[in-house]
């Protein structure tokens, strides 16, 4: 017994247990997230009036509800496959519209569930216990929120199929010949998935390379032979599909073609570009793809075949993105904190709109408008993916981490995710971050008035006329004296004026990047307080809606900003339909202000630097209440939101990680002195 009990091993065997069971809970949690996924993109498609969702497959729909082809399947722009995948799904036209419309949303989700259960399978060998049993339930997650899997749902589309024929037939299907009728059948319905086929060849795979061609050389005569004036309209007339489904210079279409139209090149000189261009990228993303799956790494291989097959087609739209998606099966970065830069990118790309990504100003308007594109031709030519040889493979250099300290209160744990890190943070994946958030609580702010500030009007002056009222019982109501008495003095309102337009971004975004540059460590336990603060923010706007006082009518307020409001149609300039003006309980402008005041009190080295930190949000707080936006109560919301901040941010990462590392330093000296004495 005492061998046995020396030796730890029931120890190690009741934490691995340990371990299995968070797995297993997790695993089950995360297929709990996914069938919920899956529930919601369901309903939002069948709840949809009919002629609204699944409009590409209604195209069909003749009289009395019941599909039907008379003509050319491309009588109306919105069919955009080819004619084999128009002679597949042409038998279907005889079913019901209802009985269609529910089977075919069905089977895509479980086409969907399937994609995922394959490219979770297909992952580079070997993988950890815990990638094993959670690949496959965030593998259909990721894909059920993807823009382009919620766009094929929606329109009733089928490019699901080639990408599904496309993995089995590189990990699922047996022998060769079955493996290329796999990827001629999918070249078939989506044909720029032909370039897998040299990457076939060239891993060796010749046999299955020839049958590709041969089934979609085959399938492509059967379907002209069934479709000939089809077949001409799709092949000859509009050059593999370009034009159909819409112009080829939208912004949907995200292939070199439709960013070349937008960047206004048309006629010869175009086709010659995109060809040029097409041919280059063909050839440099095959040439990584074939060392990527010589390396065993041949998802990461398919996803870069995939992606482009996107920028080289004609004709690439939403619903025929996937491929880019599978693309974070690569690894980049020999650190661990830059391992999760490219497949966070990935996601936000693919899950969310190109405007939450990138802020709508023309500079960068060519970027947000070819976002997708160029995540596809950055994975396809440009990405540093990981060898298996390589020792930061499995091995990443590991994050510093400071040292835990146990939880302010034993009830409630430290929160291992929010972790104190030593070392400064990835730039990229902090803006990535930072933007979609801002972006985030922009979409949450419009929300909370129903999505216009017409809507929560009535609730917001409620709200406003009961803030009052407290205010008046509080004998805090100096809101009319201090904007009249401002008013009068020309120089003073021009000062809060534009102290109050031009600082609410700057001094935040500034210190953030001071700190970020200067004091990493201190810059993560910044970030995380005013993440929190924000956080409570929305809640609060979205449970009390307020109007401002400038926006209060019968009031008198002078709205010193946005001039003199007609109150049935209130202007606040180009922010009018984009902005919530009836978010000012707890005000962010002061909220804001005074994380920043105090961050700035806590770290800054000199009295004078803390000093002059503290006045700013005195300026913001006589700015707010000056200009008419804001009540006393709401500065005091704003102090409430930032303090629980700072403490949730105590109670869950307990102190800033520079005490902590200060005083492990200290805890340390007295032993080194001791050794050298």
């Amino acid at each position: 017994m005492a061998n046995v009990e020396h030796s730890g091993r029931p120890a190690e065997a009741f934490g691995t247990a340990v371990v299995g069971a968070r797995l297993h809970a997790a695993r089950l949690a995360l297929w709990a997230v996914a069938a919920v996924l899956a529930v919601r993109q369901v309903a939002a498609v069948l709840t949809t009036p009919s002629g609204e969702r699944l409009t590409d497959l209604e195209t069909w729909v003749g009289a009395d509800g019941v599909l039907h082809v008379n003509g050319s399947i491309y009588a109306s722009t919105r069919f955009t496959g080819t004619p084999f995948a128009g002679l597949v799904l042409k038998p279907l036209t005889r079913s019901a519209e209802a009985a269609l419309g529910w089977g075919w949303t069905f089977g895509t989700l479980l086409l969907v569930v399937a994609l995922g259960l394959v490219a979770a399978r297909a992952l580079p060998q070997p993988v950890s216990r815990r990638t094993s049993l959670l690949a496959a339930p965030v593998a259909v997650s990721l894909l059920m929120l993807s823009l382009p899997v919620r766009n094929t749902l929606w329109l009733g589309q089928t490019s699901v199929i080639p990408v599904l024929l496309v993995l089995l037939g590189c990990f699922a299907v047996r022998g060769e010949r079955r493996s290329g009728l796999c990827m001629g059948l999918a070249a078939a319905l989506q044909p720029t998935v032909l370039l897998f086929a040299p990457l076939l060849w060239f891993t060796g795979r010749r046999r299955a390379a020839l049958t590709t061609a041969g089934a979609f050389a085959a399938g492509t005569a059967l379907a002209w032979a069934a479709l000939p004036h089809d077949s001409y309209t799709y092949w000859v007339h509009h050059m593999a599909g370009v034009g159909l489904g819409g112009k080829a210079d939208a912004l949907a279409n995200q292939s070199l073609h439709g960013a070349l139209l937008r960047l206004g090149l048309t006629g010869p000189a175009e086709i010659a570009l995109f060809l040029l261009l097409g041919a280059a990228v063909a050839a440099l993303a095959l040439r990584r793809a074939v060392r990527y799956a010589r390396d065993g790494q041949l998802l990461l291989a398919v996803a870069i075949t995939g992606c482009a097959a996107v920028a080289v087609s004609p004709t690439a739209w939403q619903h025929q993105l996937l491929w880019v998606l599978l693309a974070v099966a690569g690894r980049v970065g020999s650190r661990a904190s830059d391992r999760y830069v490219w497949p966070v990118a990935v996601v936000l790309v693919m899950t969310l709109p190109a405007k939450m990504m990138l802020p709508n100003m023309p500079v960068v308007y060519p970027l947000r408008d070819n976002l997708v594109l160029l995540a596809a031709l950055a994975a396809a030519t440009a990405v540093p993916f990981l060898s298996r040889t390589s020792p930061y493979y499995r091995d990443p250099v590991p994050t510093e981490y400071a040292p835990q300290t146990p939880a302010r209160f034993r009830h409630v744990p430290l929160l291992p995710f929010l972790r104190r890190v030593l070392t400064r943070p990835n730039l990229l994946l902090e803006l990535l971050l930072i933007r979609v958030t801002y972006a985030a609580y922009q979409q949450v702010r419009l929300a909370a008035t129903g999505g216009s500030n017409a809507e929560g009007r009535g609730t917001a002056e409620h709200h406003g006329r009961l803030i009052l009222d407290a205010e008046r019982f509080l004998h805090l109501d100096i809101e009319y004296a201090v904007n009249h008495a401002v008013v009068r003095i020309g120089w003073l309102r021009d000062f809060f004026d534009f102290y109050y337009e031009s600082f609410h971004f700057v001094v935040p975004l500034t210190v953030l990047g001071v700190l970020y540059w200067r004091r990493p460590v201190d810059y993560r336990w910044a970030r995380a307080t005013l993440g929190f603060a924000t956080l409570l923010a929305l809640v609060g706007f979205w449970l009390f809606p307020l109007a401002p006082p400038r926006l209060m009518p019968t009031l008198g307020i002078i709205d010193t900003v946005h001039g003199v409001q007609d109150f049935s149609k209130p202007d606040y300039g180009t922010l009018t339909a984009l902005t919530n003006q009836y978010a000012a309980m707890p005000s962010l402008h002061f909220g804001w202000s005074l994380w920043c005041g105090i961050v700035i009190a806590v770290i800054a080295p000199r009295p004078w630097m803390k000093a002059l930190g503290l006045l700013h949000p005195l300026f913001t707080v006589s700015a707010i209440v000056a200009t008419g936006n804001h009540w006393v109560l709401d500065a005091v919301g704003g102090a409430v939101v930032v303090g629980a901040g700072f403490g949730l941010s105590y109670l869950f990462q307990g102190p800033r990680a520079q005490e902590v590392r200060a005083a492990a330093d200290a805890a340390r000296t007295p032993h080194v002195t001791a050794g050298r004495t």
